[in-house]
């Protein structure tokens, strides 16, 4: 949770767990880029901090090259050829479960992986596990997020073999700062380093994962890991403040920050102070948007589609998904050969889907319960498809050149969480400032409930006021609530020559920012 600033930087990384980001920190400082240090980084994360993020997981990604172009990533994962939406109906009635074997779906996050390092690495691929194989075999101090998050999931969690046998030795949870260990996952690590992301999907670890699934009553198969692909695509662009900024299109939730940003373009004064009421009812109209519209990119609306819908009435609109806890990692690396990467790994809720897959010790997600089961849905569940997602890269740039690396996790709270770093940071904010404020975010609409807001305590009473006046059921939280999100921000500021940077973690993680000097 710190904030690091030198005026002759060669890079910077700040994550959501202090080794992940000393491992990519130790990238950059060894002449690494920012492609390079981002995979050391979530490749650690996987291992450290498995109640957000896990090999079993999927990925999104923002990267800026050297010569100036900005790509997306989406290594979102997709649903089992062999499924039916009538079976699911038949199974489950109108919704998927939260949790369990029918919401996992092919997991993206080593595909997209893959596409990073062809895209940009340096450093051979290997090389990219070091630090994570170190921490699954030798063990490291267990953090205070998942010491809590193994708290709170116990009842469910500990009811899944693999899961009780690596998080819950002798029937208690591993507390915080004691060792957590896992052998099964350092093996896998091995064997992935060695062979590649094609040994996830086609070699020895797939077919231990996919065996292990199928045990449990899933409907992956062999084929279906051999299929998946990531793929790169044009971002989604907005203006504000006289800046370029550039996020996900669909399936990511990219869209709501931009429909936010316009909103307060469009004439809302004062939208973290007095005006918070209007910016409240824009995020609420854009979650309506979100759980009505957002859908596979194939099949589904545009992401400039959805930014220009009109949003339905209140009466109208229908509830969105329940409120995940754990959820993602969001980080950012930014290096002075003008890499620059915006990255989220996931598993969706807390420990994803709560099955750790025993011989390969990789927890899996539960993305697949983001699918609607209304046939009549753009999210309507189908083989092959994507689910629409909470994800959601950005990058802010001045002209062609990088401003700020914001990152969020946060559940369907990303792109209120985007908009609050970026009204802060344009109105001077540090890194460490910006991250480092009180949050609030309006939840997604339960049935029959009237919208609410949750707002950490010390947020300013003209805010809440504002807020409660606008309609909203107001629910407050602890300062500094995990339920508020982890952000990861670094701000390159180009006045003088070489670059100054800064970079912060939030403090509602276990996380840390580094700039490494010595560059230029």
């Amino acid at each position: 949770m710190t904030e690091s600033a030198t005026t002759a930087p060669r890079g910077a990384i700040s994550t959501s767990h202090y080794l992940a980001t000393e491992a990519g920190a130790a990238v950059i400082a060894a002449g690494g880029n920012a492609v390079d240090a981002a995979l050391a980084a979530a490749a650690t994360l996987c291992v450290v901090y498995p109640n957000n993020v896990a090999l079993g997981g999927d990925l999104v990604a923002l990267v800026r090259s050297p010569e100036g172009e900005v790509r997306f990533l989406n290594a979102t994962g997709a649903a089992p050829a062999g499924q039916t939406i009538e079976a699911l109906r038949e199974k489950h009635g109108d919704a998927l479960p939260l949790r369990g074997i029918d919401t996992i779906t092919v997991p993206g996050g080593i595909c997209g992986w893959n596409s990073l390092h062809e895209y940009g690495a340096t450093r051979p691929w290997a090389a990219h596990f070091e630090s994570a194989i170190r921490y699954a075999e030798q063990g490291f101090p267990n953090s205070r997020s998942v010491a809590a998050a193994l708290v709170e999931d116990r009842e469910s969690l500990a009811q899944d073999p693999g899961a009780r046998a690596v998080f819950y030795p002798d029937g208690e949870p591993i507390a915080e700062g004691e060792p957590l260990v896992q052998p099964a996952l350092a093996r896998t690590l091995r064997r992935l380093a060695e062979g590649g992301s094609a040994e996830f999907y086609e070699g020895e670890t797939a077919a231990k994962w996919i065996a292990g699934l199928q045990r449990l009553g899933s409907r992956i198969t062999a084929q279906d890991a051999i299929d998946y692909q990531a793929f790169w695509a044009d971002p989604l662009e907005g203006e504000f403040a006289g800046l370029r900024v550039l996020t996900g299109p669909p399936n990511t939730s990219g869209f709501m920050l931009l429909r936010a940003l316009r909103a307060v373009t469009d004439g809302i004064d004062d939208p973290l102070g007095a005006g918070a009421g209007e910016l409240a009812q824009a995020f609420r109209d854009a979650n309506a948007i979100r759980a009505a519209l957002l859908a596979d990119p194939r099949t589904g609306a545009s992401g400039e589609a959805l930014v220009a819908h009109a949003a339905p009435p209140v009466e109208e609109q229908l509830p969105g998904d329940p409120k995940a806890s754990g959820d993602t990692v969001g980080f950012s690396a930014w290096t002075a050969d003008g890499w620059a990467v915006s990255l989220i790994n996931s598993v969706y809720w807390g420990f994803g889907s709560h099955i750790l897959e025993p011989e390969t010790g990789i927890i899996f997600q539960n993305r697949g319960t983001s699918f609607s089961l209304d046939p009549a849905s753009p999210n309507a569940f189908g083989p092959g498809k994507r689910p629409r997602h909470t994800l959601m890269p950005v990058l802010v740039l001045d002209g062609d050149e990088v401003a700020w690396v914001p990152a969020t996790m946060g559940g369907a709270a990303q792109p209120q969480i985007h908009a609050q770093l970026l009204l802060r940071s344009v109105a001077g904010a540090s890194p460490a400032e910006a991250t480092h404020a009180p949050r609030w975010m309006v939840t997604e609409r339960r049935p029959g409930e009237a919208p609410r807001v949750l707002a950490e305590r010390d947020v300013p009473e003209t805010a809440k006021d504002a807020i409660r006046a606008a309609g909203f059921t107001l629910e407050e939280v602890a300062p500094f609530s995990e339920e508020l999100g982890h952000s990861n921000l670094i701000r390159i500021r180009r006045e003088a020559a070489p670059a100054r940077v800064d970079a912060a973690s939030d403090p509602r993680s276990d996380g840390s920012a580094v700039v490494v000097g010595g560059g230029g």
